[in-house]
């Protein structure tokens, strides 16, 4: 007897139909053979599906056991075939009938039940994209494709429960209420708080400057400056996500497997911090079957590289295209996955290897081959991809003393810069509504921050007074700066005006935006 089990597979974060096609012969030796281009983790359900069949208190038939995964040209990997193979065998067995608008996805356990399993978020889109009903899903994985509230779900803990379902027997086999979601909230704070950094207010600054308009930032000075300190400071003072945002994000994290059982919408901005030992594919993402890196588990947040030059320069290569496009692409011999990749970049390092060339008070220890064979780690191309440059100078002893800094002079805390930049995203939101209308009926990139806007755009939203046009165009010839580095400081200096309500580039505001760029 053959059954068709509905089901589905994900390559990166696009999802395609699998048809699961379970042959129970009537003739033929016993055997159970899996077919379609399955890898290691496919040809292992076998014995999951059938131990799992067994303790559940059903009888395993003794026959040919044929299942076949459509299109059988299409690489499958992973464990999501599980309950369509058991459905599809027990269909075969006791006649009762699959529904047919309906898609199977989870692992099974050997005792029957059914373990929380990757990228059902992607597969209950998939199922409202494709005129689906509903999905049958392990129960941990319900809050997490429970975003999606257009799709049924059926959140199972068990084989059995759902064979009792299927026959009849029990009509809903768990109850399932979705509950609001709710993006009215405070971010958890895990850094330090702005107020808690000591001196180093041009650096605090450019760290407003790049968290409301999303400008990637080189932060370079000696050790002990703070430097690490005002990363980890960045995610206090960022915007929450938005809820396109945080459906990208969660996205990105169900096919990457992070979201834990249980697990619902990701509501606060991710930030990464990879060691420098990272591997290439562990950065960007890569492995036989793609699966996102560190640069797209930080979408829409951060990524900090501490030591920067301390990274293999082959790797920090890899950051020029997400750099400019905010996504990557991988490409194997099976076909190309892209993931979105649309990150703030940290990156904080020492001026030489000793870390004291250019110290006030300490002298340097290393010759004129060592600076330059460091600093050649970091290449043009990548430093010209940076907006703001700051130098983070050792802190002043005046500054260090406690008491002098929180009662002589008023000191920011994350929550009142954080209050600037979500103002100054309002504006760009505003700012670029009808460009994200025209996106969104295009089936492009949407704007959500200045520094993602085209050159094409500038014209229209950064127009330059001839004084300020003036004032750019000198600092570029006499210092030699690129294509790329004009635009990008256009693009900072409309941020800077973003965040005192200007609506055209003041002077002001493009000498700030041109400090961060000449040194």
């Amino acid at each position: 007897m053959l059954v068709k089990v509905n089901s589905a597979a994900n390559y990166g974060i696009k999802t395609v139909r699998v048809d699961v096609e379970v042959n129970v012969a009537s003739k033929g030796f016993p055997t159970f053979d899996i077919v379609g281009l399955p890898d290691k983790a496919v040809a292992e359900s076998k014995e999951r599906v059938k131990t799992a069949i067994q303790n559940s208190g059903l009888d395993f038939p003794d026959k040919k056991i044929t299942v076949n995964l459509a299109p059988a040209d299409l690489p499958k990997e992973g464990s999501f075939y599980d309950l369509p193979i058991a459905v599809g065998i027990i269909s075969a067995l006791t006649g009762f009938e699959v529904p047919k608008k309906f898609i199977f996805y989870g692992e099974l356990s050997l005792d029957g039940g059914l373990r929380h399993t990757k990228g059902s978020l992607l597969i209950s889109m998939f199922a409202k994209e494709n005129g689906f009903d509903g999905v049958y899903m392990p129960f941990d994985c319900a809050n997490e494709a429970g975003i999606v509230s257009e799709v049924i779900l059926y959140p199972t803990r068990n084989i059995e429960s759902l064979y009792r379902h299927l026959m009849g027997e029990l009509g809903v086999i768990e109850v399932f209420s979705r509950k609001e979601i709710d993006f009215s909230f405070e971010p958890t704070v895990n850094g330090f708080d702005m107020s808690e950094i000591l001196g180093q207010e041009q650096a605090k600054r450019a760290l407003e400057i790049a968290a409301a308009g999303g400008h990637n930032t080189l932060l370079l000075g000696p050790p002990g400056g703070g430097k690490t300190m005002l990363a980890k400071a960045l995610p206090t003072i960022l915007p929450p996500l938005s809820d396109e945002e945080a459906l990208e994000v969660t996205k990105i994290h169900s096919a990457a497997g992070v979201i834990p059982p249980g697990g619902s919408l990701i509501r606060e901005r991710q930030c990464k911090s990879p060691h420098h030992t990272i591997s290439y594919a562990g950065l960007i993402g890569g492995g036989t079957y793609p699966k996102p890196g560190e640069i797209s588990l930080a979408h829409r947040g951060v990524l900090f590289l501490d030591e920067f030059a301390e990274f293999p320069r082959y790797v920090l290569e890899t950051l020029r295209q997400p750099m400019e496009d905010g996504i990557i692409s991988i490409s194997r011999s099976s076909g190309s996955v892209t993931f979105p990749s649309r990150f703030i970049l940290i990156a904080a390092s020492n001026p030489c290897p000793c870390g004291y060339f250019g110290h006030p008070k300490k002298s340097c220890s290393c010759s004129e081959y060592q600076i330059e064979r460091y600093r050649k780690k970091i290449s043009g191309p990548i430093l010209d991809r940076i907006d703001l440059h700051v130098d983070v100078r050792p802190v002043e002893i005046a500054d260090l003393n406690i008491n002098s800094q929180f009662s002589n002079r008023k000191v920011q805390t994350s929550k009142e810069i954080r209050e600037k930049v979500i103002r100054a995203r309002k504006i760009q939101e505003e700012r670029f509504k009808v460009e994200n209308i025209l996106a969104q009926k295009e089936k492009y990139s949407k704007i959500f921050t200045n520094t993602e806007m085209k050159n094409k755009h500038l014209s229209k939203y950064c127009t330059l007074s001839p004084e300020v046009d003036n004032l750019l165009k000198r600092a570029v010839v006499k210092f030699n700066l690129s294509a790329r580095a004009y635009f990008k400081i256009i693009k900072v200096a409309r941020t800077i005006a973003d965040l005192s309500g200007g609506e055209q580039i003041g002077v002001e505001d493009m000498g700030e935006a041109l400090q961060y760029r000449v040194r």
